[in-house]
């Protein structure tokens, strides 16, 4: 059977060579293609974009045979292009192994070399700057299924039906088809084919345009006219049962959720996909309506133990309420604007978890928002270091760190929306989705810091060093007391790991008292910060970062406060004291200091003046045993903390 396979691919697209013309294409790109060129420095080093940094891909028509019991393919790949440069050879990347049965430019056979992971493809004419042309290789061979499967041939079901699936980050699609795999240059679009027996039905990128039945054999046409990385581009083969449901968009229009999964799961996927509309309504209103409206959305499952959001249609393991929420939100962020380097993969992961978490807080369901808040810290802080930013893309396991890439990734967003208000936060967010030079195209965390920065007006630099770049976390002793209405709380923070020196940031504590609460904010932008403020009621408890917005453990809160630096640099010792109190100024003091002590119930107990002397030692010993709080006024304020006498 498969003989006859290989026979009517190879047909086929040649027919299709000879019937499409570059006229023809140049319509289509005027009509339905957005060109753009993306340029940033790839810091990759697992591909080699040296090779193919020289055209500009504009289309891939991909013709594929399948036979989903036989772990093998045989395809026929062309490809548009422009040149960059005048081009007598041009590459693609492809793993060794593979037979090249030819490759055909401007209808004639071309010299080509498949060695190192590389297709060098010797040109008979040179391809002139800026030119459109194109060529097809023909290629078949068995996939090499690297990184987390990139193409699988596997069974399901108690029939054990046979199944191929592919998944291709994030170096994979060289695996199984002849492509330029960077996060340079997006494919503006692409036609896919598969030939499979009509026991089967294909899963794929794009609307499904036609399935033409040719004996015991199906051609499965899917089109996809979005600009897409290779990584991207996905084909499912296995014996699909399918069906619908429909979303109502902002526009009016229905947009269809293409449903393809496996027979024995029919009915248990019938019940849980219906979920996905109001997952997907949240996100056209939070964010922007659904990047790929005129197309499809859709869920084919397959075999490997989670989901691959490929554009249009994601790979699904199940149909759980998390799973839909992560991958659909993909389809903004990472396929329509897609991290343009494996180390800002968080770009698309971070996303995705959050984006997930956003849904249950948007449904009303606590249980789950806060249990993911309160998973997640822990999960991220239950090791010292490990930072968002990639520092090894070589290890597919580090680009895809669960704590890191994901959960990390995922709660900086959730502390830059506590830094920046949700208003300024999503602004940033609908403005970074639709910067002209980002949407279907490429972007680093630069570009979205700087979106962020515009909408909200703060300088992100020292957060995204501390908490993107560098690794850890902070741990925070806060030291309180309370003088009649008067409260004094002193911060000091320890950092996880020694890249970060300290992390700025906004804490907030929960005051708890007679039947009432207060939530107060502190900016800690230095350790040691002492800050006081006035309460109506006496404090019983305190709470540390109530609901769950800062990155942090081993947190401890204290009555009492040890040593407090004012102004110019003041400090007080010892703490406890016994007969002498001694206060410390570092630097010169430039104003005159007077000084008040109050006892625990609010009484002045002891006053006077200090001037301007830069170390004064007071004699306490007519005070009791006892907490007082000692404060010292000068012309730009005052400063209170709290003193043991024993």
């Amino acid at each position: 059977m498969m003989k006859l396979f290989y026979l009517l691919i190879i047909l086929f697209s040649f027919s299709s060579i000879t019937s499409f013309s570059q006229k023809d294409f140049d319509q289509m790109v005027e009509a339905e293609m957005k060109s753009a060129m993306h340029q940033f420095s790839s810091t990759e080093k697992s591909i080699n974009t040296e090779f193919t940094d020289d055209y500009d891909l504009k289309y891939h028509r991909l013709n594929w045979i399948i036979d989903p019991s036989i772990n093998y393919i045989e395809g026929a790949i062309t490809s548009y292009f422009v040149a960059l440069n005048d081009l007598d050879e041009i590459y693609f990347d492809l793993v060794d192994g593979f037979t090249i049965d030819s490759v055909i430019f401007q209808g004639n056979s071309q010299i080509n070399l498949l060695e190192n992971n590389l297709l060098r493809i010797t040109l008979d004419n040179t391809v002139s700057s800026g030119s459109l042309d194109s060529l097809t290789v023909y290629y078949r061979g068995v996939p090499s299924g690297g990184g987390f499967g990139s193409f699988v041939q596997d069974t399901h079901g108690a029939s054990n039906d046979p199944i191929i699936w592919t998944l291709s980050e994030p170096y994979g699609a060289m695996d199984w088809w002849p492509c330029k795999q960077d996060l340079v240059d997006k494919i503006d679009s692409i036609d896919v084919y598969v030939l499979t027996n009509s026991d089967y039905r294909v899963a794929s990128n794009g609307v499904l345009v036609s399935e033409t039945i040719d004996g015991e054999n199906t051609l499965f046409f899917w089109k996809h006219r979005y600009p897409i990385p290779a990584y991207l581009i996905a084909i499912a083969v296995t014996n699909y049962s399918y069906y619908s449901d429909w979303v109502e968009m902002p526009s009016g229009d229905q947009l269809e959720i293409l449903n393809y999964v496996f027979p024995e799961n029919l009915s248990s996927a019938q019940y849980q996909t219906p979920d996905i509309i109001e997952i997907m309504e949240f996100y056209n209103e939070q964010f922007e309506p659904y990047p790929y409206a005129d197309e499809k959305y859709g869920h084919a499952q397959f075999g490997w133990g989670g989901g691959m959001e490929h554009t249009t249609m994601s790979f699904m393991v199940n149909f759980s309420y998390s799973l839909m929420a992560h991958e659909l939100a993909h389809q903004w962020f990472g396929d329509k604007v897609t991290c343009g380097s494996w180390v800002d993969i968080w770009l698309n992961e971070g996303f995705a978890t959050y984006l997930t978490a956003l849904n249950y807080q948007a449904q009303d369901d606590l249980v789950s928002w806060e249990g993911w808040k309160a998973s997640t810290i822990d999960n991220v802080t239950s090791q010292p270091g490990g930072s968002v930013w990639v520092d090894d893309t070589t290890s597919v396991g580090r680009i895809f760190n669960g704590r890191l890439s994901y959960r990390k990734g995922g709660f900086l967003l959730h502390m830059l929306r506590w830094e920046m208000g949700d208003d300024a936060f999503y602004l940033g967010l609908q403005n970074y989705l639709d910067d002209e030079n980002l949407s279907y195209g490429y972007a680093r965390t630069s570009d979205l810091q700087a979106h962020l920065e515009a909408t909200s007006g703060l300088d992100l630099t020292e957060f995204f060093n501390d908490w993107f770049f560098n690794q850890g976390y902070p741990s925070h002793s806060v030291y309180w007391s309370q003088v009649a209405n008067q409260v004094f709380v002193q911060v000091h923070q320890e950092q996880s790991h020694s890249s970060v020196d300290f992390f700025e940031l906004t804490l907030p504590l929960r005051f708890l008292g007679s039947g009432q609460d207060s939530i107060v904010t502190f900016p800690l932008t230095e350790n040691d910060q002492t800050f006081s403020f006035t309460l109506d009621y006496t404090i019983q408890n305190i709470e540390y970062d109530p609901d769950k917005w800062i990155l942090s453990a081993n947190n401890e809160i204290s009555l009492g406060i040890d040593e407090i630096d004012f102004g110019n640099g003041l400090s007080i010792y010892p703490n406890p004291a016994s007969d002498e109190l001694t206060i410390f100024f570092k630097e010169t003091v430039k104003s005159d200091q007077e000084y008040q002590i109050f006892d625990i119930s609010g009484k002045m107990v002891k006053n006077g003046t200090l001037g301007r002397l830069q170390k004064i030692s007071l004699n306490i010993q007519e005070l009791q045993n006892g907490y007082y709080v000692l404060s010292i006024v000068n012309k730009d304020g005052q400063a209170n903390f709290k003193f043991m006498v024993e």
